[in-house]
């Protein structure tokens, strides 16, 4: 069965998926998931927005992870929030994490990634890690609570959530504002970094970028941009002590970890916040 997905992107603007064949089409319980095969491969759509596809997901996933951990004084300990593909876990290992704790409300959305999307957790690894067994540890668990009730000592906290909006009734909205900011900030250890997905930088999109980037500033010492050269969206990472020269730090510590979608040049030309953002 084949359909179309119109895809909100701001006011006045939408995008138009075509869905040759549908794999997964339900309601969670927290939200209207669906799988299906579109021209860049298998992809996945919560609430009618684009998460991942096969074709963008890497490029995606490693801007929103290998600028924070280059930025972190070490990588040891992650915690990611959301992020129900398991890429990031994937990526955080791969990096040298020791312990990742990957927390999402939502057991579907997660189980079923793990059986239908090529990239990410496999069904098998999944079970792993909801035993507890290796490096990653799933949890199904709401954010906010695991957070709070952390004891906390994470190199990195990664926010990985659908875009924030301006809709009241949206619950992830409350993992985007200062106050949760804060509270992974808590968690940190010393020389620790907290990231997360930022919004658009395009013009006509961009109004929740300018809110996360101004939280950021407030929040922490060293806020660092990243905006994607190869995707739509832009990421932000922060550490709570300064650093002089991050993007310099965030290149020393390529050495023996090498992306696949973006090096030194990329961090230097990635990391210059856009014009209408530092005026």
């Amino acid at each position: 069965m084949s359909r179309q997905i119109v895809e909100p992107l701001g006011p006045g603007l939408t995008r138009v998926w075509d869905v040759s064949e549908v794999l997964f089409d339900e309601h969670t319980g927290f939200q209207r998931m669906l799988i299906g095969r579109t021209s860049q491969g298998v992809s996945l759509f919560c609430d009618d927005e684009r998460q991942s596809t096969e074709a963008s997901q890497l490029v995606y996933h490693e801007a929103l992870m290998v600028p924070a951990m280059l930025l972190a004084a070490q990588v040891r300990r992650v915690l990611i929030i959301g992020s129900s593909e398991g890429v990031a876990s994937q990526l955080a290992v791969a990096f040298g994490a020791e312990v990742v704790d990957h927390v999402d409300i939502d057991r579907v959305a997660v189980r079923t990634c793990a059986s239908l999307l090529p990239y990410g957790y496999t069904a098998a690894e999944l079970d792993a890690a909801e035993r507890g067994e290796g490096p990653v540890r799933v949890h199904y668990e709401d954010g906010f609570s695991f957070v709070s009730a952390s004891p906390g000592g994470y190199d990195v906290v990664v926010i990985d959530l659908p875009d924030e909006n301006f809709d009241a009734e949206a619950q992830h909205n409350r993992l985007y504002g200062a106050e949760f900011l804060r509270r992974c900030a808590g968690l940190l250890a010393p020389g620790g970094v907290v990231c997360c997905q930022g919004g658009c930088p395009t013009l006509w999109r961009n109004d929740t970028l300018r809110v996360a980037w101004r939280r950021f500033g407030e929040v922490f010492a060293t806020p660092v941009y990243f905006g994607s050269d190869e995707h739509e969206w832009a990421f932000l990472s922060g550490r709570l002590d300064p650093v002089p020269d991050p993007v310099g730090l965030m290149t020393s510590h390529l050495a023996g970890f090498t992306p696949a979608t973006l090096d030194a040049a990329t961090l230097h030309g990635s990391t210059v916040v856009p014009f209408s953002l530092r005026h």
